[in-house]
Order: C-alpha cells, then structure tokens, then sequence
C-alpha cells in the first residue's frame, strides 16, 4: 500500500464499500458525539468523513489534533445509514472507519480558521495567505483559474498562434506608466527595467517573421492598487499578428473570449460574436465612460439646447460659458420619495461635484425646480426627446463637457445600481473603437498620447501633418466586459517616418526618439510587416468569471494595497555588501 494514499478525498464511492483504503489530508472539521469522533479529511480534490470509535487505540491522538493537522488514516469504506447521507458532498454516501493515523504535521493555534464563510481583514488574510488559500472558496478560484488559461492557451494554439517568451529584464521606456527598476551590478549606475508589457519585444517578433504570436505575460507597473488592478505585477494575454486589419484581430479574438465565457459562464448569458463596436466619442456621450456596462439600460442624452436661454438661469448662465448638460434618466424613479432625489444630490456633491439638477414625474406631472422653472413646452420637449414615462425622473449633469460626462456616466453608473436596473447573470461585452491618438495635458500645458504611443494613426502620415493632433484618431481598441476594461490593443504603427512624426507631435525630438526606441526604429528600417494585437487581461476575467469584486481574490499571492507582501517581508532592506556590489547608496531625503 502507499505510503501517504491509495485515493483522494474526493475519490471514495459506494463501489468502495468494503475496501481498505488509505487517504492523506487535512484535519477540516472535528465532531466529538462521546463516544464516536467524526474528521472531516480535506485534500486539494475534495473531503471525505472519517469516524473513529472511542476504544479505538488511536482514538486519543486523533482527538488531541488540532484542525489543519495533517494525517494520514489507514481504514475500510463503510456506507453511511440514509439518514446520515450527505447529497451535497460527492463522498456523501460513505465514510472511512479509521484503523491507523499516522500525524504527519501538527497545527499551531490557527490565526485564522479554515472551515467556514467568516470575513476577516485584509492583513491576515494576506500574511497567512497559504491558510487563506485553503478555504473552499479561495481554492476554487486559483483552480478556476488555472483552467481558464489552460483553455485560452489551447483555444490560441488551435487558432495558429504560437507561444513565445519575451525578455523579463529590459530597457525602460515612456510607455504611460511607471517602471520597476532593477540596478546592474555589472554596469554601474545603469538600470534594467521589467516589462510594464512585452509591446515592444512582440512587435519585433512581427517584424522577425513571425505571422501569430501569443504569450500569458506577467507585466510590472508600479502604480497604485484598484479593485480591478493589483499592485505591482499582472498577467496579460498577450496577442500580435502581421498582415491585418482591425477587423482581422477583432475576428481572431472574439472567438477566444467567447468560448473561455462560455466554457465557465454557467448558467450566465455570454455576448455572441461578433461584439457591439462602440467609437470612443459615443461611449462617453451614451455612457459617461469608455468602459460601459451595458447590463445598465440607461442612455445619457445631451439636452444642452433645451436649456439653452431657457428659464433655468443657472443652466442657462452655464451653457453660455462653455458648459453643456447631460441628461440621466432614472426609469421609475417618479414614484419614489423626494429624498432619493436628495440623496443623489448629496452624493454627487460627495463625489466633488456642484451636483445634480432632477426632474421628477408622478402621475405624468413634472416636478422639481428645473421643471418649474423651464417651462411645459420645453419640458414636453425634454420628455418627448428621453421618452420619460408618467412615473420616471431624470438627472442632469451641467459642467465642461468632461466633467459632464464623467458626472453623467458615475450617476448612471449609481442609478442602475439603486433602481435594480442591471440585468441579471449576463456578460455582456463590446469594443470600444476610434480612440483619439492625443490628448491635451492640462498638468503639463501639451499635447501627449492619449492612449498607446505605438498605434497608427487614422490616415497615416497625411493625418499627422494636416490635421488639429486632438482630432486624429487611431486604429485603438478596447474590450469592455461588465463596466470592465477587459483589453487594450491597436494596428501598430510599422514605418519609422510616422513614428518621429507622432512622437514629435507629443514633444519627443528626433534624437530623443532614436535614444529611447533603438530595436524598435531599426526593425523599421529593415522591413516591418502591417501587424496589430492586443493583451487582454487574465486576472480580470477570472475575476469576473468567478463573481468577485476584488482582483486580489483570485491571486494566488498578491500584494495589499501599499504594494507589501506581508508574508515574504517584501519590500525589504538589503546588506550594505549588496548595496556596494551594486554601487547603490541610500540617501535620507528627509535628514
């Protein structure tokens, strides 16, 4: 017999009945009933009940274990009475009558325990993350999500991509966020950067003769912690293809999505291919954001020209300053008290905003100060234009077209949450399509990328030297799942004379260009292929996949929102010897 099992915990079955098996695991759960004691044994596939009799000679170790001992029990497989069945456990039917236990690791006094629902703080779930991961629900995460990159890895291969490894340790360069630096011990004062992403590296894989790449990429950005970006590091699918089109990329990816959702959607409704394409401009106006959640039925309107010289004189006083007004219809919510409307009001000013006009219509009477005030023939208009029933509200947003925009989408965003608006196990996806390839940067008074500095421009070089930079657009898109950002991805740029001239554009000399760029200019210069990709994210969609509201939560170890792991001690000190091999000093700033 083996030494540590014959089966798992989730193997034994009535066909067992009778056989003599050995399991190793875990001490789950513990029930004393006198004169017998029940083990629940837990191992990575499942949990099998064990019973030993108070005579038995191993009875008083057993029952001087703790939970989360680790054991190993040597029995024969009974079959439990029809009273005692468990039907929610694979293993319900039997249990094992322990003959011999072998403790294999005791357990201390847990900091937290196991066996249970309970919520603890973030700190000791982070420090004791290897007890943390032993919780059904963590453990069923981590296994989720190995198998969804195992499918997304087979569904890449069976669609003639191939999987490459781009270098860790590389150059660091502009790319939008801020780089981790690792200092060479080699070349004094000089630093390798880890990879914010492989976009560089696999558009020169493009450019090597390559036709269809892909890779599970982890990337490294220092920048702050959100619920749906962990600090530090992440992973990514990385994709890039030669000799195509947006729609090219669109028609290879969606496939991928698709099935991965489908495979582990359940009972959830997944958006058949191909997605909504949705221009950038439009999101914002319908939507309020570039990441939408089209679960939410509700449809910003602009309704600048009703207010415009109308008898609302703060909207009207504001329009004639630049500023538009955004309409938020809140379906049903005529019927509901004045103070929802207040509430909303009051959270708008919580949210750094004036806050929010309302328009309230119970029994197909409007109203509020703005109805009061604007008169029935333009409310009658405002109604006609948002289709607004006898019992709904509207909200609006009046500010610079931006904050409008940006007030609009959080109030729909909240409406659709607090009327109970979303639909109901769905994913519901869509692209986002014709990015602006610059921006105004108000902090630094210029123009810069807005998006990826790397895409081709819409019209190519024509577009760069004739027209306003802020109305290019680019060959930019986004996947949005949920109100997620599921991807970012473009048609790269592959000719060097539009990449000086866009860079210029953005306040990058020729020089500095050549400086920070080298692989990427040469490689153009020698003979680069049309290509384009994208880099879906992998902890985001097994964060949806897997219902939960926080990346962390399907990471096998990451970092708290001070980027610490509180289990490794990291970020740490070093030795002075190493700071000298690597010609390093610290410097007290603040001294």
């Amino acid at each position: 017999m083996h030494a540590y099992r014959t089966h798992t915990c989730a193997d034994i079955r009535t066909d067992h009945v009778g056989e003599t098996v050995r399991l190793s695991g875990w001490v789950h759960r513990m029930r004393d009933h006198g004169n017998l004691l029940f083990i629940d044994l837990r191992d990575h596939y499942g949990l099998t009940q064990c019973v030993i009799d108070a005579d038995k000679a191993v009875f008083k170790e057993i029952e001087a274990q703790r939970a989360e001992s680790v054991i190993t029990v040597t029995g024969k497989v009974v079959k439990r009475t029809p009273d005692t069945v468990n039907a929610g456990l694979p293993t319900g039917e039997v249990e094992l009558v322990i003959k011999d236990c072998k403790l294999q690791s005791a357990a201390g006094e847990l900091p937290m325990p196991v066996f249970g629902d309970q919520e603890y703080p973030e700190d000791i779930r982070l420090r004791y993350r290897f007890l943390d991961l032993r919780r059904e629900k963590m453990h069923a995460n981590i296994v989720l999500r190995n198998k969804v990159i195992a499918s997304i890895r087979k569904r890449m291969w069976n669609a003639g991509f191939q999987e490459f490894q781009t270098p860790i340790l590389t150059a660091s360069s502009p790319e939008g966020a801020r780089d981790f630096l690792v200092p060479s011990r080699l070349h004094p004062g000089k630093f390798y950067a880890l990879p914010q992403a492989p976009q560089q590296f696999k558009q020169l894989v493009m450019m090597a003769g390559f036709d269809r790449y892909f890779q599970i990429a982890p990337c490294f950005r220092d920048e702050d912690a959100r619920a749906d970006r962990s600090p530090g590091e992440f992973y990514q699918l990385d994709v890039e293809m030669s000799f195509v089109t947006q729609d090219d990329v669109f028609a290879a990816i969606e496939p991928v999505i698709t099935g991965v959702f489908e495979e582990f959607a359940g009972d959830r409704k997944v958006t058949p291919a191909p997605y909504p394409r949705i221009p950038y401009k439009e999101a914002l106006l319908k939507y309020g954001s570039d990441k939408p959640d089209l679960r939410n039925p509700i449809e910003i309107q602009d309704v600048t020209e009703i207010f415009r010289g109308s008898g609302f004189g703060i909207f009207a006083k504001m329009i004639e300053g630049g500023a538009v007004v955004r309409a938020i219809p809140a379906p049903g919510a005529g019927g509901l008290a004045r103070s929802f409307f207040d509430k909303m009001n009051d959270w708008a000013r919580s949210e750094g905003y004036a806050g929010l006009g309302y328009i309230n219509i119970k029994d197909g009477s409007p109203g509020g100060p703005i109805a009061k005030n604007l008169g029935e023939d333009r409310t009658a208009t405002l109604r006609n234009q948002l289709s607004l029933g006898d019992n709904d509200g509207v909200f609006f947003a009046c500010a610079k077209e931006a904050d409008a925009a940006r007030l609009a989408g959080l109030a729909r965003g909240k409406i659709g949450l607090d009327l109970d608006l979303l639909a109901k196990d769905e994913f519901r996806f869509c692209w986002i399509v014709d990015y602006p390839l610059f921006e105004y940067d108000e902090a630094e008074k210029k123009i810069d990328f807005s998006h990826n500095p790397f895409s081709m421009p819409q019209g190519g070089l024509d577009a760069l030297e004739s027209k306003d930079p802020l109305d290019i657009l680019a060959y930019q898109y986004d996947i949005v799942c949920n109100g997620v950002e599921l991807s970012s991805g473009a048609i790269r740029n592959h000719l060097p004379e539009i990449m000086l001239k866009a860079f210029g554009i953005a306040g990058y000399d020729a020089e500095t260009v050549e400086k920070e760029f080298p692989g990427m200019l040469n490689a153009f210069r020698y003979g680069a292929p049309p290509h384009g990709g994208l880099a879906p994210g992998v902890d985001r969609i097994v964060m949806l996949l897997a219902d939960e509201p926080n990346i962390r939560e399907v990471i096998l170890f990451p970092m708290n929102q001070k980027a610490e792991d509180l289990m490794m001690g990291a970020p740490s000190g070093v030795s002075p010897k190493h700071l000298r091999e690597l010609n390093l000093r610290i410097i007290d700033l603040d001294a």
